[in-house]
């Protein structure tokens, strides 16, 4: 017994779609040297924390770095 392409592209795409897509959320409030490590770490503990999770499929990881002391001289 065979199998054709459409049947292997088929078994493939559901495998796809049975993923479900996650997004991540990191933000850090100032430009301190610890946020900025912080923001690092938490982009990477997401990113890691998804892929080991057979399931999930890593969509996007959205990222703020809001940083609110900041005065811009013109």
């Amino acid at each position: 017994m065979s199998i054709n392409k459409y049947e292997i592209l088929s078994q493939e795409k559901k495998y796809v779609d049975d993923k479900i897509r996650v997004a991540a959320y990191c933000r850090v409030s100032t430009d301190s040297q610890d946020q900025v490590n912080s923001f690092e770490n938490q982009k990477r503990y997401f990113k890691q924390y998804i892929e080991h999770k057979p399931n999930w499929e890593l969509f996007e990881i959205f990222t703020d770095m809001k940083i609110s002391n900041l005065i811009q001289l013109s």
